[in-house]
């Protein structure tokens, strides 16, 4: 009987095992990442699946990390002709996120953001440039402070797929980019606080 039982148990948790991953492949997307087989579009930024981080030097000790939780894009997109791709984004400066109230606040004033004069960036894609089937180089306009400057950002292609969640067709895309606060009228502290910034975006756009 003990036997019995040890064998029934066993077969239940196979059993079980080959429900989940059944039920798993049913719930993940076909993602496709061959450009030539997505669909093109405009498409608008999914909020609840972004992020947007920022990176920076502390002490020579450190690397500080923060992010912003209200930002917005919208990327026009060809699979055929990716040099033709556009993407415009905007950036709410009061959602800085540091986990920190009182520096979040100091960094709203004139000497850092200037938020009350200059509450958003902006980014506005003008080339984009083929760099292999999946990464490509988005290159812009970036306005901070009201000052604009010339910026790049590197961004990976992940794929596209139908998600059955939302009933939305679904692109992702991370991206990578730095720029010097210096050049937007943040000179303080440097380099007890470091000039060069890196950012981090992950993103999904929804058709």
């Amino acid at each position: 009987m003990k036997n019995k039982r040890i064998v029934n148990h066993t077969l239940l948790i196979l059993l079980t095992m080959l429900l989940v991953s059944g039920c798993v492949s049913w719930l993940a997307p076909n993602v496709k990442s061959e450009l030539v087989e997505l669909q093109a579009g405009e498409y608008q930024l999914d909020p609840k699946h972004a992020a947007l981080l920022f990176k920076i030097q502390h002490l020579g000790l450190s690397t500080y990390v923060g992010r912003f939780n209200k930002f917005d894009a919208q990327l026009n997109f060809d699979p055929k002709n990716m040099a033709a791709a556009s993407l415009k984004a905007v950036v709410d400066i009061n959602s800085i996120d540091i986990n920190n109230d009182v520096l979040s606040e100091t960094l709203q004033n004139d000497t850092w953001f200037s938020s009350t004069q200059y509450p958003q960036a902006f980014f506005v894609s003008h080339t984009v440039t083929p760099v292999s089937d999946t990464v490509f180089n988005f290159t812009g306009d970036l306005t901070l402070r009201g000052v604009t400057k010339s910026v790049t950002f590197e961004a990976t292609f992940h794929g596209g797929a139908d998600n059955w969640l939302t009933g939305n067709y679904t692109l992702g895309f991370s991206a990578v980019g730095k720029i010097k606060r210096s050049d937007f009228g943040m000179d303080s502290y440097i380099p007890i606080v470091g000039d060069e910034i890196d950012l981090e975006i992950y993103a999904e756009f929804v058709k």
